[in-house]
């Protein structure tokens, strides 16, 4: 029933009221009914905002009391105005309704009171012109200060539902920088911890027979641990301060991807050269986070000792990578699809293109075909 209000909105609304009470007790008052008509009309002045169905009861016990000491329209009844503009303001729904009717029913019951009196009978045409008259301008009058507050209210609405609207894209697209930047988290720190596992194996058990193996193997450690950390640290500059560009490598890294995992025991064999430089940037992104991705995971899951084929297919409408690598003796299902494929999914779908990963014979093949001509 009671509205939430500052402290400096109480203030201005009580102080308001007393201010008009102050100064309408400055002119003649006739009666002591007059009085009370006058502190019931600040009355409502004063809860017009606090609690505007509270202020239109007591505007209409003022105006009832009135009307049965049959007293003329006072300076005081202004505050129903106000009384009737916060009720569609301010008001829940069925007050807004009350205000609306009382705006029409007080438009009535003026007329008559105004128009009527003890002995004239049936109406003649004067009295009956000056009624509609002031039923008219009653009516036109009330509602208008009612249809005023609604308005503002439409107003105040429409306004706040766009902010709202403009909140929840904000937070989408951060959602979706954000998942970006766990995609590419998830690509670069899975593919360095592979390499520098894998090494670390190798330099563990090359370091008591061939310490110069082990030395190349600790120096492909340090190299991928300090480009990871170049890359990690990138992308948590952009989820900190979301601006910024972070790691875009192009399909022209691929022969640094393949030797860096070459180095790490992967036997990689490129078929047929990589030209890409007709593909647009987003898509060798992609495509390049698709291959080190799917390499990854046949080094980290693939037969120990096996190989694995890449090869990129540039038409003129899509570019179509395939990779495929020896299954290790016992394989996870495919059907228990981890982040990884999941991620190479999203990235190929993002791209407006398709992937799939299943096992053929004892390889498990990714293929995925993004679309590169005027789709973009």
């Amino acid at each position: 029933m009671f509205r939430r209000l500052s402290v400096f909105q109480l203030v201005v609304d009580i102080g308001f009221a007393a201010a008009c009470l102050a100064v309408r007790f400055t002119m003649t008052i006739e009666n002591p009914a007059m009085a009370a008509v006058v502190v019931l009309m600040a009355l409502a002045l004063a809860l017009r905002r606090v609690s505007p169905a509270l202020a239109l009861a007591v505007a209409w016990v003022g105006a009832i009391l009135q009307m049965l000491a049959g007293m003329t329209p006072d300076a005081s009844n202004l505050a129903i105005l106000a009384v009737l503009y916060t009720s569609a303001r301010y008001g829940t729904r069925i007050v807004r309704w009350l205000g609306l009717a009382s705006a029409g029913l007080g438009a009535l019951v003026a007329t008559i009171y105004l128009t009527s009196g003890p002995g004239l009978g049936l109406p003649d045409s004067r009295v009956l012109l000056g009624a509609v008259l002031t039923f008219v301008g009653s009516a036109a009058v009330l509602g208008l200060s009612w249809t005023l507050g609604l308005l503002v209210l439409t107003w105040r609405t429409s306004i706040d539902s766009r902010r709202e609207r403009g909140a929840a894209q904000r937070a989408v697209i951060v959602e979706q920088e954000r998942n970006r930047i766990a995609r590419d988290m998830h690509d670069v720190v899975a593919h360095s911890l592979a390499v520098v596992i894998a090494q670390a194996d190798g330099a563990r058990y090359a370091s008591a027979t061939d310490p110069a193996v082990a030395q190349d193997a600790l120096a492909t450690i340090a190299t991928t641990a300090r480009e990871a950390l170049g890359d990690v640290r990138s992308l948590l500059a952009q989820l900190r301060h979301e601006q910024g560009d972070g790691p875009s490598p192009t399909l022209a890294d691929l022969t640094a991807l393949v030797e860096q995992l070459r180095a790490s025991g992967l036997s990689v064999d490129v078929s047929g050269p990589i030209d890409a430089t007709s593909l647009p940037a987003a898509q060798q992104l992609a495509l390049y986070r698709i291959a080190q991705e799917a390499l990854t995971n046949a080094l980290r899951h693939g037969r120990p000792g096996g190989r694995a084929t890449l090869s990129l297919d540039v038409g003129a409408d899509a570019a179509t990578l395939t990779i495929a690598n020896t299954l290790a003796e016992h394989p996870r299902p495919v059907g228990r699809a981890g982040h990884g494929i999941t991620g190479m999914t999203e990235r190929a779908h993002l791209a407006g293109g398709s992937l799939t990963a299943t096992a053929e014979g004892d390889s498990f093949v990714v293929t995925a075909r993004i679309p590169v001509g005027a789709r973009s």
